[in-house]
Order: C-alpha cells, then structure tokens, then sequence
C-alpha cells in the first residue's frame, strides 16, 4: 500500500504569521518575526496565559495579513506541549471555527499541516488554518524543574522557543502548495535521557526520510531544502551521519529549526532550540517568505517531537519519537 499522501488538488499555504520571546528576537531570524515581547508575559500574568496569548496574536495577526476574518476560517488545527493542549483550546476559543486540538510534541506543526491539507484537498474545507506554540517557562515547569530551581543544563539539552506560528492553508490563490506528506510512525530506540531530546527523535527522522525517498524514487539532490525542527545540533548531526550510511548524503541541503533560530556563538542554548514553536515560527517567518519569493522551490519538512511523559520515564520507560514530512513546492 502507497504510504504517501499526495493531494490532488494540492492546499496552497497563503500567509504565515509568528510571535516570538525576547531571546528569540536576538537570535539570527529576530526581523523576520512578525511581533516580539521583550518580557515573554505577553500581557498575562502567568507563563500559562503568555502561551495562550501567543497564540491568539499567531493567528489573529496571519488572518490580518490575508484579510480575513475568523469567520472565514473552517477549522482550526492548534496544539502545544501543555497538558491538555490548554494553550491552544484557551487561545483559541475566541475565534469561531470548528477547533481540533492536536498533541505531537515537537512535530505537532507538520502533523497540523498534513491534517489541514487532508481536510482542504478533500472539499471538507475551503480554508483551515494550523497554529502551534511552546513557552520555554512553562515546558521547563511541566517536563523539567522549575525556573526557580536553577538547574544545570547538560550539553545535549535544548532550549524551548517561546513563540508561536500561524499558517493558512486554502484551496485556492497564489502561494506554494502542499503537494503531498507522510505521516511518521513512533520509533524508540531506548533513549531515556530528557535532556538529549535529538537523540530520541533524530531515529524517526531517519525512518520516515528513507520511508519517503524509497516510496517517492526521489533522492536528497532533488530538494532545495530538506528542513528538520527541531532535532539540534546533537539530533542534527546523527540524522546525518546515519542517512550518510544509509546511503543518503544530505550534508549540503539540509538545516535544523532548532539550529537556525539560536545563534550558537552568542546565546547560551547548548544543543539548540525546540518545542512546538520552534518548526512553526521559523517556518511561518522565514521559509514560507522565500518559498513565496521562489528563493527555495522545493523543500522537504520533516517536524520530529519526542513523545514523552515525565511520569513514564520515572516508571522507566524511553522516549518514543515521531517526524511528520510534508513535501512543499512553490
């Protein structure tokens, strides 16, 4: 059975939106962001409410951007790292369309974005849209230790992007299409480290890239871009080394969300960037404005996220990992 999803009437990405933090902002793609908040409050007086407000901001500034209004807008596809995605369905429940709330960790961005396609593709929608987002307060709160607890970070661990990212996806007009995707299955492979999260999810990455290469007769030369987020330098560089032995050298057009929204040099992040926010900010702000400009005319998105539970992992379990691929032309 064909594992691709191809879209026959291919979705068209019409405007994409970010809100970001203040490190965000210094970083390398700080101009590109559409707003920032020097403080990370947003206005609100908890990291819970600053999520949710990003996220209000996300897609009410991309329905601004594509002259819309929300009532223009079929479903909402949103999701965060929070329990119970409470990001997304309290930053959402202002805007009135049919809301699903999504949970993939990391990829939950990509895992919008072939949803949306499926429901825009199909008929079932004419526009959809998909908004993800992660606060770094308060997934260090939920996953980790408490801000106040000062803990170490080891080398291997990444810093979660507070910010958030908005895309429309429409079935008609001008912009790059969606042309087809492959749902990740979970892969583990053992890691238990919570703070080497591109170990865990750099194996997913690796089996849906070859999944994908083998059922599309397509090599990593026939791609402008082939983009992760958010693996970080640790994930970044197994993925490499492992596709390389696979026989896949992807050295010279590949690139990492969590590695190109931290400057390296300058800010203390370690391994790199992550979280919900981090694919979805620097794709909305970054990517899609060069693929609009044809600067980049056929990538692969590849969102990997580390399904865990700090309470399995004190029962012992590892960390399952996901990577969704969308495969995006302009």
């Amino acid at each position: 059975m064909k594992k691709i999803m191809t879209f026959a009437n291919a979705p068209i990405i019409t405007v994409g939106a970010s809100v970001v933090g203040k490190k965000e902002h210094e970083g390398p793609l700080g101009s590109t962001f559409d707003i920032h908040d020097d403080t990370c409050e947003f206005g609100m007086s908890t990291w819970e409410g600053s999520e949710t407000e990003m996220q209000r901001m996300a897609l009410q500034t991309a329905l601004a951007k594509a002259k819309l209004t929300a009532d223009d807008i079929d479903c909402v596809f949103a999701g965060d790292l929070m329990n119970q995605c409470t990001g997304a369905s309290y930053g959402m429940k202002s805007f009135a369309s049919r809301y699903f709330g999504l949970y993939g960790a990391c990829s939950t961005f990509a895992e919008g974005l072939i949803l949306s396609s499926m429901a825009v593709s199909c008929g079932f929608s004419a526009l959809s849209a998909v908004v993800t987002s992660s606060h770094f307060c308060s997934a260090e709160r939920q996953f980790r230790f408490p801000i106040e607890y000062g803990c170490q970070r080891t080398p291997t661990s990444q810093w979660t992007v507070t910010g958030s990212g908005a895309v429309i996806i429409g079935s008609n007009g001008d912009g790059p299409r969606i042309v087809d995707a492959l749902p990740g299955r979970i892969t583990d492979k053992g890691i238990t480290d919570v703070n080497n999260m591109g170990a865990a999810m750099a194996p997913a990455a690796i089996d849906t890239l070859n999944l994908y290469f083998t059922e599309s007769n397509t090599s990593p030369r026939d791609y402008d871009l082939i983009l992760t987020g958010d693996l970080g330098r640790e994930g970044h560089s197994v993925l490499r080394e492992f596709m390389r032995s696979d026989g896949y050298d992807i050295e010279n057009n590949s690139n990492d969300c969590g590695m190109m929204i931290f400057s390296a040099s300058a800010q203390d992040v370690h391994s790199g960037g992550s979280g919900c926010g981090c694919c979805a900010t620097v794709f909305s702000s970054y990517i899609l404005p060069r693929l609009v400009k044809k600067e980049l005319n056929n990538i692969l998105l590849i969102a990997t996220g580390a399904l865990m539970s700090p309470d399995r992992l004190k029962q012992g379990d590892s960390i399952p990992g996901i990577a969704h691929l969308v495969h995006i032309v302009s």
